[in-house]
C-alpha cells in the first residue's frame, strides 16, 4: 500500500500509515526517508518538532537541505535556558530555516496553575503539561504527522523506539531512533555543526533551567533531566489528544 492510500485507510488512519511507512522506508537511508515523509507522504501536513538542544542541530541540518520552509514548532515553556534561546536563532540564520513557530503556554493556565513560578517542584508533571505537553498539543493541530529527534540509544522508554509510530490522529516519525551517539556526533562534525553552548559545561540533555543538571562520568545522557525523581520524560511523547490551551486534560 503507498503511503498516501495509508494515510486514507478506513480502520485507524495512523495506525495504518505507520505501519505501512514503517515497512516501507525499512531500509532507506535517514535522509530519504525524511525526504519522502514530508514531500510525498505528508506534503504539506507535516511538522518538525525540535527542542533547540544538545544535538538537535543534526535533524534540523538534515531538515534543511530538503526543504527550509517545513515548519519547525518550538516550545518555549518561560523557564528555558537564555542559551537555547540564542542557540535557536544562530540555527535559524545559518539553515536558514523560514517557518519557525514558538508554541508558549497559555497566560491563563499558567496563572492558575504556577502562579508562584514554582509548580516544577511540587508537581513536575503538571509544570511540563501546563508549560509543554498543552502548548506542543495546540500548535500541532493543523498536522497530521510529526517528526521528532529522539532515538533509542538514550534509553528508558526510548529504547525500543520505532522509526515511525501512531500517536492518537497523527503519524510520528523519528528519523535518528536507531543513530548511535557517535552517529549523531560524526555527523556534526561533517557538517561543522555548532553544538548547544551548555554541552561544553557538561549537559548533555538540556530542558527548563530548574528540571535540568549537568551529567557526571558514566552518566546516561539523559540523567541530568528531573535529577532525584522517577520522572524520565516531559509528557509530550504521550498521547497529547486530551490536552488544550486552557490545561484541561492534565
Amino acid at each position: 500500500m503507498a503511503p498516501r492510500e495509508a494515510v486514507a485507510g478506513p480502520a485507524d488512519p495512523a495506525a495504518g500509515a505507520a505501519g505501512a511507512l514503517s515497512a516501507r522506508y525499512r531500509f532507506w537511508p535517514t535522509r530519504d526517508v525524511l525526504a519522502d515523509f514530508v514531500g510525498h507522504a505528508f506534503p504539506g501536513k507535516a511538522v518538525l518538532v525540535s527542542s533547540f538542544g544538545a544535538d538537535s542541530a543534526v535533524l534540523l541540518h538534515m531538515v534543511a537541505t530538503i526543504d527550509p520552509g517545513l515548519p519547525v514548532i518550538f516550545v518555549d515553556t518561560g523557564k528555558l535556558f537564555p542559551d537555547t534561546g540564542r542557540h535557536r536563532d544562530a540555527l535559524v540564520r545559518r539553515f536558514g530555516l523560514t517557518d519557525v513557530r514558538v508554541a508558549r503556554p497559555a497566560a491563563q493556565a499558567v496563572a492558575a496553575a504556577d502562579p508562584e513560578g514554582s509548580l516544577w517542584l511540587r508537581d513536575p508533571d503538571r509544570c511540563c503539561g501546563v508549560r509543554k505537553v498543552a502548548p506542543l498539543a495546540d500548535a500541532l493541530a493543523p498536522f497530521a504527522a510529526w517528526i521528532s529527534g529522539r532515538k533509542r540509544y538514550q534509553g528508558g522508554a526510548r529504547a525500543s523506539l520505532p522509526l515511525v509510530e501512531a500517536e492518537g490522529p497523527r503519524v510520528k516519525l523519528n528519523p535518528l531512533a536507531a543513530w548511535s551517539a557517535a552517529d549523531v556526533a560524526a555527523y556534526r562534525r561533517l557538517h561543522a555543526l555548532p553544538e548547544h553552548p551548555l554541552v561544553a559545561e557538561g549537559y548533555s540533555s538540556i530542558g527548563c533551567v530548574p528540571c535540568t543538571d549537568r551529567v557526571g562520568a558514566g552518566e546516561a545522557e539523559r540523567d541530568g533531566r528531573w535529577r532525584g525523581s522517577e520522572k524520565t520524560e516531559c509528557g509530550i511523547h504521550f498521547d497529547l489528544s486530551a490536552f488544550q490551551s486552557d490545561g484541561s486534560g492534565i
